[in-house]
């Protein structure tokens, strides 16, 4: 007798049959295997994401401030080898320019303290009473001197009562032109294996540009002709604000290595340009947050000096940091404050050593230094780059 259709209606072959058979088997199988296999776990919630360090803050620059001009006469060729050889990331060459046109460092166009110019005889009828930046100065200037002729000179320590030490150097190096200082910092990067800047500031370059002895042109081509400078930092300051525009056009985009930085001075004072333009503000109005978005519109940092950072308390000792590098970074520019000097005459009180002004305190300008590095700074000028890389290494 055969078995009722599955389906009514529709009689079966054998062929069929077993199809249907072996169907019926297979989901019979399946069945059984859902009621039997385990429901996997669910998958476990994923992990918030985990915040990623912050990156290590750079190490702050050491710029040696005319050299190591805390141990040898500022502006020579041995002050800048002094300041490489004591660690220093940069070397600062403040120029001036010659009466052919080369520049020349020196702190000021006024050599009569820095050269031995004034016991020359050759050279007695080249004392001159001048002008500069609203200032009435009398002696030598570099503007009434050849190259050949300043070659002749030789340079002195500028403040020899507090660093009587380094008048034994007196007379036995010459004024460098900015072509040997390039030339100094390539040598010296190739024999120590890191890179030597250089942090070159112009000075008062609206007069040189007045008595028609530019400074801008000179510099930028002499910058892009040698290779060193072609790609190693190199910043460029001024305490005025036209040229740092200048400079900023005359570059564009064609060196990258190159910052420009705005120095600012005693917050009273305004620089020399805007004097002559007639522009009312004064540094004060530089280091505000609307005036230092002012200066990021020229250049990519301020060089302030070191007080406006750390100001002094009504006994003299360092008081709380002020907001200026925390409005400067937030302009986007880097802050390098000047100078810092290991000499009882240049420290806060509180900082001071034993003995009278010119008694060196090394632990004084190092703790110095660790107050302007513990206020965020990107790096500081010093006189002496050794006391400066102790407290930039310090753990």
């Amino acid at each position: 007798m055969s078995r009722p259709s599955l389906f009514p209606g529709f009689a079966l072959q054998p062929a069929a049959r077993l199809h249907a058979a072996m169907s019926a088997a297979m989901l019979a199988a399946l069945l059984a295997g859902c009621a039997t296999q385990p429901v996997p776990p669910a998958a476990p919630a994923a992990e918030p994401p985990q915040a990623q360090p912050a990156p290590p803050r750079p190490k702050p620059l050491v710029i040696g401030h005319r050299g190591a001009s805390a141990l040898r006469p500022e502006h020579t060729l041995a002050a800048y080898t002094k300041a490489i050889e004591d660690g220093a990331d940069l070397i600062e060459p403040d120029l001036v320019v010659t009466r052919d046109g080369v520049l020349v460092a020196r702190h000021e166009n006024e050599i009569g303290g820095t050269t031995n110019v004034a016991t020359l005889p050759q050279f007695a009828n080249r004392k001159r009473i001048k002008v500069i930046d609203g200032e009435r100065l009398e002696g030598w200037f570099t503007e009434d001197f050849t190259l050949a002729e300043l070659k002749t000179l030789r340079a002195r320590e500028r403040i020899p009562k507090l660093r009587p030490a380094n008048t034994q150097y007196d007379d036995k190096f010459e004024v460098p032109t900015l072509a040997e200082i390039i030339e100094l910092a390539a040598n010296a990067s190739r024999r120590s294996g890191r890179t030597i800047g250089l942090y070159i500031e112009t000075k008062h370059p609206s007069y040189f540009r007045g008595i028609g002895l530019p400074m801008e042109e000179k510099l930028v081509d002499a910058l892009r002709a040698n290779a060193h400078t072609r790609r190693a930092p190199v910043y460029l300051q001024s305490f005025e604000t036209a040229n740092l525009r200048a400079l900023r056009q005359r570059l564009g985009k064609s060196m990258p290595n190159v910052r420009l930085v705005q120095l600012i001075g005693n917050a009273a004072k305004a620089p020399a340009d805007w004097r002559l333009a007639g522009d009312t503000r004064r540094y004060a109005d530089m280091i505000t947050p609307l005036g230092l978005r002012e200066v990021a519109t020229y250049a990519d940092g301020i060089g302030p000096e070191r007080t406006h950072v750390l100001p002094r308390d009504s006994a003299g000792a360092l008081a709380t940091p002020t907001a200026l590098v925390r409005d400067a970074h937030a302009a986007g520019l880097v802050v390098h404050p000047y100078t810092l000097r290991p000499e009882n005459a240049f420290l806060p009180k509180s900082l001071r050593g034993p003995g009278g002004d010119a008694a060196r305190h090394p632990a004084g300008m190092i703790r110095e230094a660790r107050a302007l590095i513990d206020a965020g700074v990107d790096g500081f000028f010093t006189d002496d780059p050794a006391l400066g890389r102790r407290a930039v290494d310090a753990p």
